[in-house]
């Protein structure tokens, strides 16, 4: 497996629009735009921060996965993403050394990126994401 950099860092939010304050109006980032993807409930914002970003998720249900984060820990950071060479071949070595995957095969994530995510349970409970992208 090679990990070529930290993709992005994922930052769960109530509201994507009162955090733009703090990174676009404050922290002077740019705001490369927002996305929803409805499959995982879930609008993210992307701010570029050299060769990573920030992205800001904001759940578009209550019962998705970002709102019952929300709820249980509040605002905050929910993940580290990592870009990989290749993803398939990242997830069979990482099951083969014992690692528990949530994602079996990649899904469909923002920007059209191939993404799966690690348990936080074998991961020293940090939830990791696994990114692939054409550049």
């Amino acid at each position: 497996m090679k990990v070529l950099k930290i993709d992005h860092l994922g930052i769960a939010v109530h509201s994507i629009e009162e955090a733009k304050k703090l990174f676009q109006d404050t922290l002077g980032l740019k705001f490369e735009g927002s996305e929803t993807v409805a499959e995982q409930k879930v609008t993210t914002a992307f701010f570029p921060v050299g060769d990573s970003e920030v992205e800001l998720l904001e759940s578009t249900a209550p019962d998705g996965p970002i709102a019952k984060y929300l709820e249980k820990r509040g605002e905050g950071i929910q993940h580290i993403a990592f870009r990989v060479e290749n993803i398939e071949e990242a997830l069979a070595e990482l099951k083969e050394k014992g690692i528990r995957l949530i994602d079996e095969k990649p899904r469909l994530g923002a920007g059209g990126a191939k993404i799966a995510f690690l348990h936080p349970k074998s991961t020293h409970g940090v939830l990791i994401e696994l990114s692939e992208r054409e550049d």
